[in-house]
């Protein structure tokens, strides 16, 4: 989730998102480097998009907070568009990262999905700005997969997690590493619909507000 800001002067439209997180795996250090994984990421294409017949440049600056002392109101109270809410530990149910729900402001994440040049926290933060998974999953031949196609995709054999492995079998489909923001990902926003306030704002995606237990906390009866 995020805001919108347009400057018709520069012809300049910023995507304002503050990425908050908690957690026993979380610290200061992870929250600036997933902050500035996403912003590279979805600032990669330098794409421009159509308003009023005017042309604006795409730009995302994206800040990346720890906050241990955070508290279930905290994210239930919230009314900041620009604030988004992520629970980062080292186990996760399922083994993945997710957000909740299309057009969201709140998540879990697990740690070993965001280390490494991974795409993990671009690609959930895509979720949170309204984008789905595509519906078809087989793109063979349609060049590099975007940032929305999730685990499972058959892809190119330079795509898969193993090259050498026959398409759809373990390890012959998408490496997440191998996702990219493209300029097809920023069209799918459809940021040219967005309705700007008399200061140049507007909200991109949408509140879920919902706190994370640390899923290993969980106690099964």
């Amino acid at each position: 989730m995020g805001v919108a800001e347009i400057d018709r002067i520069n012809h300049l439209l910023s995507i304002h998102a503050t990425l908050i997180f908690y957690g026993n795996a979380a610290n200061d250090l992870l929250a600036n480097q997933v902050a500035d994984d996403v912003a590279i990421h979805w600032n990669e294409p330098q794409a421009t998009v159509k308003i009023a017949n005017e042309w604006y440049r795409v730009h995302f600056l994206i800040r990346g907070f720890y906050e241990p002392a955070l508290t279930e109101l905290d994210v239930y109270e919230n009314t900041d568009p620009q604030k988004n809410y992520f629970r980062i530990e080292d186990f996760a149910s399922g083994n993945i990262s997710f957000v909740d729900g299309i057009n969201s402001n709140t998540g879990y994440f697990k740690l070993d999905n965001l280390l490494n040049n991974s795409t993990t926290a671009a690609h959930e933060f895509g979720h949170t700005l309204g984008l789905e998974h595509p519906e078809i999953i087989d793109i063979r031949g349609k060049g590099i997969p975007g940032i929305m196609y999730p685990r499972g995709t058959i892809v190119d054999p330079h795509f898969q997690y193993d090259p050498s492995v026959p398409a759809g079998e373990k390890g012959g489909t998408l490496n997440p590493f191998n996702r990219k923001v493209l300029r097809k990902d920023i069209e799918d926003l459809k940021l040219n619909r967005l309705l700007f306030s008399e200061t140049g704002h507007a909200v991109v995606g949408g509140f879920t507000s919902v706190w994370h237990e640390a899923h290993g906390d969980l106690k099964i009866c």
